[in-house]
């Protein structure tokens, strides 16, 4: 069970039990799929930042698999970085 621990930060136990602490960039919820997504990435690797499904009622996290689903969100993660303002509201 991946957890986290703040609006900032998680936890994500792999699956040889190592724990992975990850750094929120932000999160993202579509409606129409009832999805939420995390934009997230490690301390040591802060320009690697992954995109995942997060399902609130079960603490995990799932890849996108769905290239239309990909697509949307590689869409919205690009309008974050392209726009200060948009990531000056978030922090």
């Amino acid at each position: 069970m991946d957890q986290i621990l703040n609006d900032k930060q998680m936890i994500i136990t792999l699956d040889n039990g190592e724990e992975v602490l990850l750094n929120i960039l932000f999160t993202y919820e579509n409606e129409a799929r009832n999805k939420t997504y995390v934009f997230v990435y490690e301390d040591e690797h802060e320009d690697d930042v992954m995109a995942y499904i997060y399902d609130e009622n079960s603490h995990s996290l799932s890849e996108i698999e769905d290239d239309d689903e990909y697509d949307e969100v590689e869409e919205v993660f690009n309008t974050f970085m392209n726009d200060e303002n948009i990531q000056d509201a978030l922090k």
